[in-house]
């Protein structure tokens, strides 16, 4: 984050309350604005725009790419950028509309006289005026924003109302910048994305609850031989966590974001492990199939995690079999194709899952140290009634 800017002469001062109370001045704050001084006077204005029988118009403004920006000619010209637009910005409005610095890089307009017309021609004219060119240490770049447009609704609270400003800033920068949405405009995607987002959170919730009470386990299915007897067991994990109980392709994508893949991998090589000495011991000596993910191969411990589950469980190698998919055999990251050797080197097996799938042809094979292939169903599936799959 970048320092406030320099103190500016036509900064606003949050109303004092009453009915007839008036914004006193416009202006990006300094070190004393914050989001919570931006609440504070979006509530008040709020409230007089309807006392008023007016509308409060929110804008929300960020500026594109001013990370870029940052990283590139550093944090004090940073902080030149942002009083520039600053003054821009307010140049565009009269003195009594307040334009509050919410963030490093993002203002808010709070105007009470603007028809949605007039709130349109403003955006136009905050675009137009932040585009001309700024010199910067002897490049002149052309700095773009994105605008979130909000109209107050009845009973919406100052919270609400910038959120949905908030919002719709986000979808004009989801969409490239330098353009402004409208709240409640913003494409389906996008609302489908907050909805997503909430389910990722609390698939989350349940992954570390569940890690902290024991609410995973792992479910074994037979893989049969022509004959019918027992090849092996294909150990699939579960999580009893969430009503209805996540499913793994819904909680694996998760833990691989939030940095939870390799306890859980850790976790299946030792479950999976202890299995097949168990088998081993009731005299059932039976391979136990493992999947594994990208994640966990790009880790430069997972070997000494799986020979820690050998040595731990006290079973042999080639009774533990590991499942990755083609386009992991096929990746070409110096530590995977490392893991795979040595993996190999210690005796366990490696099955290629649901191959013909993805990247890998046959003439392939020869040079990838998978010890079994696993056809996708959709090879077999329209057997023996399409004569085209014979």
């Amino acid at each position: 984050m970048t320092s406030p800017p320099a103190p500016s002469p036509r900064c606003a001062s949050v109303p004092n309350g009453g009915s007839g109370s008036s914004s006193t001045g416009a202006g990006v704050g300094t070190g004393s604005w914050s989001r919570e001084t931006g609440h504070a006077l979006c509530h008040q204005l709020l409230h007089q725009a309807r006392q008023q029988y007016r509308t409060l118009t929110v804008v929300w403004i960020d500026i594109d790419r001013f990370r870029q920006i940052n990283d590139t000619f550093g944090h004090a010209c940073g902080d030149q950028i942002i009083e520039s637009l600053a003054q821009r910005i307010q140049s565009t409005v009269p003195p009594s509309c307040p334009c509050v610095r919410m963030g490093s890089d993002e203002f808010v307009l709070l105007h009470t006289a603007l028809s949605h017309t007039g709130a349109e021609q403003l955006a136009r004219s905050i675009l137009a005026e932040v585009s001309k060119p700024l010199a910067l240490q002897g490049i002149d770049i052309r700095p773009t924003v994105s605008l979130g447009l909000h109209r107050a609704h009845a009973g919406e609270t100052a919270s609400e109302v910038l959120e949905q400003a908030d919002r719709a800033m986000i979808d004009a920068k989801r969409h490239g910048g330098n353009r402004w949405v409208w709240s409640g405009q913003e494409e389906l995607p996008g609302l489908l994305g907050i909805e997503h987002s909430r389910r990722e959170l609390a698939v989350a919730s349940h992954l570390h609850e569940a890690l902290d009470r024991g609410g995973f386990w792992l479910r074994y299915q037979p893989i049969l031989r022509p004959d019918g007897s027992l090849e092996a067991v294909e150990a699939l994990m579960s999580c009893g966590m969430g009503h209805p109980p996540v499913s793994p392709g819904e909680f694996i994508p998760v833990a691989e974001k939030i940095g939870l893949i390799d306890k859980l991998g850790e976790w299946c090589l030792m479950e999976g492990a202890l299995c097949a000495a168990r088998l081993h011991r009731r005299g059932w000596p039976t391979k136990v199939a493992i999947n594994v993910s990208r994640a966990q191969l790009l880790s430069e411990g997972f070997l000494n995690a799986l020979q820690g589950a050998l040595v731990c469980a006290n079973v042999a190698p080639q009774w533990i079999e590991l499942e990755l998919t083609e386009s992991l055999f096929m990746e070409q990251t110096p530590i995977v194709q490392d893991n795979l050797r040595r993996i190999r080197d210690t005796g366990v097996g490696l099955a290629i899952d649901d191959f013909g799938t993805g990247y890998s042809c046959l003439a392939s094979l020869k040079d990838l140290p998978a010890t079994k292939l696993k056809f996708d169903r959709a090879f077999i599936q329209c057997l023996p009634d399409d004569p085209r799959a014979l």
